[in-house]
């Protein structure tokens, strides 16, 4: 812990993959934090705030992660219409703060929360965000398939896999897929892969946001087209494209539109996926 003019802040050491989590959050935090922001995430700013890290180093942040994180909060809502006592399981969730944003659009409080995530990021979520009878929490791999049986299914499961897949091996993404569907038949999943393109570079090391960081490796990417043929894996009843919710700005909109209506440029844009099981 250091010594700060405000609050003391907590020292926060995370590698690898796990280190995104820290992009992340603090691009949902400095985006909360805008008079125009498109999200409201007041956890997230509090989150960012109370850690001692060089959030810098991660570059600028930009609106893409907080409408990611919208996109996923909206079909999870959805999800939670049909079926309020359902459990949400959010896979190798890192430092997002989604549980509270949902339990403050559902305020009735039914549904419960499984995180599954390596024990680094468990610890960090566990010293620095508030406890809840309703959330869990699983320190292990989403690959370690043990935590399906903390799963309370009688009720619904909606998984999601927000910012996962693209960094398994494509047999592991695969098979994570194929197990859910095994599993949880009539639940739902929800995940984002970046487009081939973006994934070749990061394998490479190409990819960077600054100087100081470089984007992790991210071996898996699905197409459009590609990500419609999971409904060939057994228990997956369909595969849905979800298109993103709109944005700040109208050039910025604009471009939205047209990237996803043009049908030549599908294999160019990043994919977000909904399986629904059967």
């Amino acid at each position: 812990m250091t010594s700060t003019d405000g609050p003391a802040k907590e020292a926060v050491s995370l590698s690898g993959v796990s280190e995104t989590a820290l992009l992340t959050l603090n691009a949902r935090a400095q985006e909360a934090r805008r008079p125009d922001s498109v999200i409201d995430d007041p956890m997230a700013i509090a989150l960012a705030d109370s850690i001692d890290v060089d959030f810098a180093k991660f570059g600028t942040a930009h609106q893409g992660m907080a409408m990611r994180a919208r996109v996923f909060d909206s079909r999870t809502l959805t999800y939670l219409d049909e079926h309020p006592a359902a459990t949400v399981v959010a896979l190798a969730e890192g430092l997002q703060t989604s549980f509270w944003r949902i339990d403050a659009a559902r305020p009735e409080g039914r549904f419960r929360w499984l995180t599954v995530d390596l024990p680094p990021i468990i610890e960090v979520r566990t010293r620095l965000l508030p406890a809840s009878p309703r959330v869990r929490l699983c320190a292990q791999s989403a690959l370690d398939y043990s935590w399906m049986d903390a799963v309370d299914a009688s009720n619904g499961v909606f998984i999601t896999a927000e910012g996962l897949l693209m960094y398994l091996q494509p047999e592991q993404a695969l098979g994570l897929i194929a197990q859910c569907a095994k599993r949880f038949p009539g639940g739902q999943m929800m995940f984002d892969l970046p487009p081939g393109w973006f994934s070749k570079l990061t394998r490479c090391g190409a990819m960077r946001t600054t100087r100081r960081y470089r984007v992790p490796p991210m071996p898996f990417s699905l197409s459009v087209r590609q990500a419609a043929g999971l409904v060939r894996t057994p228990g997956v009843r369909a595969a849905r494209d979800v298109r993103p919710l709109a944005g700040r700005g109208s050039l910025f909109n604009a471009a939205a539109a047209f990237i996803y209506r043009a049908p030549l440029l599908e294999p160019l844009r990043p994919t977000v996926t909904l399986l629904e099981f059967g």
